[in-house]
């Protein structure tokens, strides 16, 4: 029952882990051109970002099967580089998670960024400094309530998917078996113990993790 239990939880936070690293860095470099840049088609860029807050997750897993799918594009390149499909591995599973967790991190990002005084990076320019440094030594601190909001909420959500990630993952008990699809299995096959088990360690999660971004706002 031990083992049965932890491979899901233990999956998950690292599926959750690796979706919001890529998430974060993602959102920062994204946030960051939206928040300054003014360019033709950036209101349909940002409409796609935020596309899949309200997608169901269905629609978003279908959409990840025929871009990464064996006969999709991006399917086509990963086998053509690594000799293997990317459905039904431990990746697409991060990468069901990081899509979905993205517009979160996005968001806030870009709030985070657009509410700095831009005389403040203005008055670095003029001193010379460059942009990374201006992002790593005043973008960053300034903004750093909103990201670490953002990082969190991303991490919450990517550990919370389900629909996408069964469909592009599969339920793959020890390699794509998440909580969430392993208390939907637990539930048709009659395992309500377990089920509530691992409920209970996601509610218990959410409730940290909503802790935390609160905690930060205020």
């Amino acid at each position: 029952m031990a083992i049965e239990f932890w491979s899901p939880v233990k999956l998950s936070i690292g599926i959750a882990l690796t979706a919001s690293l890529i998430v974060i860095l993602a959102g920062l470099f994204f946030g960051r051109i939206m928040a300054h840049q003014r360019f033709k088609g950036k209101t349909l860029i940002e409409t796609l970002f935020l596309l899949p807050l309200v997608l169901p997750p269905t629609v978003v897993g279908f959409l990840l099967i025929v871009l990464f799918g064996r006969n999709g594009p991006g399917g086509q390149l990963i086998d053509l580089l690594f000799r293997q499909p990317i459905m039904f591995t431990w990746w697409a599973a991060v990468i069901a998670s990081a899509v979905v967790a993205f517009p979160l991190m996005y968001q806030s990002a870009k709030a985070g960024f657009e509410s700095i005084d831009a005389d403040i990076e203005n008055a670095a320019r003029v001193d010379g400094a460059n942009e990374w440094a201006i992002l790593r030594k005043i973008s960053i601190p300034l903004s750093v309530r909103a990201l670490l909001s953002g990082a969190i909420l991303s991490f919450a959500r990517a550990l919370g998917e389900f629909g996408a990630t069964l469909m592009f993952a599969g339920n793959i008990p020890g390699k794509t078996q998440t909580i969430s699809t392993a208390i939907y299995i637990a539930i048709e096959s009659g395992h309500m113990e377990l089920a509530w088990m691992w409920v209970a360690s996601v509610i218990g999660i959410s409730l940290l993790m909503l802790i935390a971004v609160n905690r930060i706002r205020t």
